[in-house]
């Protein structure tokens, strides 16, 4: 019998990655089962699961670059840098052209120093960020640096960008999010972000757990498939 298995489930809005993991564990039962990547509430798209023995390569691919496609609304930052937080300060949007706000996104490309949101996963002195930021605490956060190595301005509309972004590990899109706003001289909050891909992980080859719960087994045999391919591919890079 197949055990270890790396399944790419399409998240929905809505739930945390914790319960998915919740929820396949109940299609699942008798396996160990982690994620490799959280996403926000809010968030959807790749969130790869791992089956038994393959929780143990979840470091490789959480350390992987990702790809995901944001939509920035402007005019309004919130709390949370998301369309779930409370909104905190407005500014007016300037007219903006299509060539402006696309030549803003490619300034960012390249190595970034971004300053992580209160409202995170972060530790800071064994603390989430998160727990503080729902207090109403606000600490100093240290600078981290990531890379972007690609920006693409998909729509533009008045008060609204969509971009997506090809990115290093750690890198928090509702930062980024907030600096692309202030560079364009206003502020703002994404209203939508969705994962593309994790590693070699895309959205196209991902499944809904109403998808995978009506062919368990039939995953569990592309979940072994995908960790093979890992393990080859770990194997060529040493």
């Amino acid at each position: 019998m197949l055990t270890e298995a790396v399944l790419i489930v399409d998240k929905p809005v809505g739930p945390t990655s914790f319960d998915v993991v919740r929820n396949l564990k109940k299609i699942f039962p008798n396996d160990k089962i982690g994620h490799a990547g959280s996403l926000d509430p809010f968030a959807t798209g790749v969130l790869v699961l791992l089956l038994g023995k393959a929780t143990k390569i979840s470091n490789s691919l959480i350390n992987s670059d990702k790809t995901y496609r944001a939509t920035l609304t402007l005019g309004t930052e919130t709390d949370s840098l998301d369309l779930t937080g409370n909104p905190i300060k407005t500014a007016a949007v300037p007219p903006l052209t299509e060539e402006q706000v696309a030549s803003c996104l490619k300034s960012f490309e390249g190595e970034w120093s971004q300053l992580p949101p209160m409202f995170s996963a972060k530790k800071v002195q064994g603390v989430r960020l998160y727990e503080l930021a729902r207090m109403n605490v606000t600490i100093p956060r240290e600078r981290v640096s990531v890379q972007l190595y690609r920006l693409d301005l998909i729509q533009w509309e008045p008060s609204q960008v969509v971009f997506e972004v090809h990115c290093s590990k750690g890198t928090y899109i509702r930062s980024l999010g907030k600096e692309i706003a202030e560079k364009l001289g206003t502020v703002g909050h994404l209203t939508a972000l969705r994962r593309l891909s994790c590693g070699p992980f895309q959205i196209d080859g991902s499944a809904t757990l109403e998808q995978i719960q009506a062919e368990p087994e039939e995953f569990r045999r592309r979940g072994y498939q995908n960790f093979t391919r890992l393990l080859m591919a770990a194997t060529q890079d040493t």
